[in-house]
């Protein structure tokens, strides 16, 4: 396997979460649709993949580090074919380190059988429960968040597994979307804040249960509906049941799902990601109206923001930046010079499109500003004549708790700077961000179904983090 970069160094970016895919379907080849699957949530994590599967009798499990095709190579996709459920994931990791250990699925033996669990989001808890457990004699062989959730389940395990999982949602807070398999069983679970998206779709007389509809496709699965937070789906030989364990809080969809994270393709909570994208797009030309020749996106982050706001505002569309699609995530940059050319690698101007051009540069978001300035600076070589940098967000000035990969608050180039030192940093002419409210405009009648702390500080759900001198408060 090739060097790990640090994710700082990979990309200037809020980082994509994990993934999660389960099938409920007899007579299909779960694995193997498993792993087209998680192909196609690649994006929400790169750095380790897993599958497990079980055939009534027992779970089978494949897992490691590296991208999807790294991991599952023919034999080890034979390796745990047969039966008719399957449960995978892609991880990036957010609680915990990135080791094979807490690759997942977790899969452990307790009173009931086999338990496998998959899980995308982070527990706001987690230390507090990790130490009750402790104390009463649970033994953990991760530092993920996750296994926190297995040994709960597993303490209620003289329950049914549907009261256990219930009683485990009561205890657990945060974001969560989870995907369980036993021997003979499939649960899916969303927390009652739907933080984390969540759908469910059917193929033939089976199910598929997946962080994001695109996977559904992928396999050729009907989309149905998004799990509603605070539901539990059973899986099983009697078909699809489902119980609400928890009343349904105040919602908080993800909102960085639809500027950033999700795949274009997607439909989550009702709403078609490249739709709102474009929208974002149309948003930004109206708040903020330049006299400029060209509008180039920063590729893919930025396309399709771009290509609304070159709709709304008039102004031409070209692809301006070229994205080298073969940089995969475990690229090695050993030294800051060779760091300095990693985003020539990644993205490579088109001087004959930009010479001489007046040009506004769509992106999704600016976070420590490291590529923005490079971008920048690039296309300055290329002789643009101005360069008028416009995101389709927000500024970040808050961490997510939830289960995305922000840098700390100190590492957040808009919580430490105003506009124009930033502006200034990154050498752009001007430098414009979607405001708050019309980021929010483009949801229409849904405005209050979103968390935005990474905006706005405000937290659907009480967190611990800590403060400037290192010790912890509560929000």
């Amino acid at each position: 396997m090739a060097g790990y970069v640090s994710k700082k160094d990979y990309t200037d970016k809020l980082h994509e979460e994990c993934g999660v895919f389960g099938i409920y379907a007899p007579n299909k080849d779960v694995a193997h649709l498993t792993y087209y699957g998680l192909y196609a949530l690649q994006h929400r994590g790169q750095e380790s993949a897993g599958i497990a599967t079980a055939d009534g009798k027992r779970v089978q499990l494949y897992k490691g580090m590296g991208l999807v095709p790294e991991v599952f190579s023919g034999e080890s996709l034979d390796s745990i074919t047969g039966g008719e459920i399957a449960i995978g994931h892609v991880r990036y990791s957010t609680t915990g380190s990135s080791h094979p250990v807490n690759a997942q699925p977790l899969v452990f033996r307790y009173t009931g059988g086999h338990l496998g669990l998959a899980h995308n989001g982070n527990l706001t808890n987690v230390t507090e429960l990790r130490s009750q457990l402790l104390s009463t004699g649970s033994v953990f062989q991760s530092s993920t968040d996750s296994e926190v959730i297995v040994n709960l389940i597993a303490r209620y395990g003289q329950s049914s597994l549907e009261q256990a999982c219930m009683k485990c949602a009561i205890d657990i807070k945060g974001a969560y979307s989870l995907l369980i398999i036993t021997e003979d069983k499939l649960i899916a679970m969303r927390d009652p804040h739907g933080l984390r998206p969540l759908c469910i779709g059917t193929l033939d007389k089976g199910y598929v249960v997946a962080s994001e509809s695109c996977a559904l496709d992928t396999v050729g699965a009907k989309f149905m509906r998004d799990v509603n937070p605070g539901e539990i789906i059973i899986l099983d030989r009697n078909g699809l049941h489902s119980l609400q364990a928890l009343p349904v809080q105040n919602k908080a969809h993800c909102i960085f799902e639809y500027i950033y994270l999700a795949r274009p393709d997607s439909i989550i909570d009702g709403f078609n990601v490249n739709r709102v994208r474009r929208k974002l797009g149309h948003q930004l030309a109206k708040e903020y109206p330049v006299d400029a020749d060209l509008v180039i996106p920063v590729p893919d982050s930025g396309t399709t923001s771009a290509r609304g706001y070159a709709e709304a505002s008039g102004i031409p569309f070209e692809e301006g930046l070229v994205k080298n699609r073969y940089i995969g995530r475990t690229f090695i940059q050993p030294t800051q010079d060779m760091r300095e050319l990693g985003v020539r690698l990644k993205l490579n101007p088109v001087r004959e499109v930009l010479e001489g051009k007046r040009v506004v540069m769509v992106d999704d978001s600016l976070v420590r500003g490291t590529t923005s300035g490079k971008l920048v600076s690039m296309l300055r070589e290329c002789g643009v004549k101005k360069v008028y940098m416009c995101l389709s967000s927000p500024p970040v000035v808050h961490s997510c708790y939830y289960g995305i990969d922000t840098s700390d608050e100190q590492e957040l180039i808009a919580a430490q700077k105003p506009l124009e030192e930033v502006r200034s940093t990154i050498g752009a002419d001007d430098l414009y961000y979607l405001s708050l409210e019309g980021l929010l405009s483009v949801f229409g009648d849904y405005q209050e179904n979103f968390c935005t702390a990474c905006f706005s500080g405000i937290y659907p759900v009480e967190v611990v983090k800590p403060n400037i001198k290192g010790k912890y408060s509560l929000e």
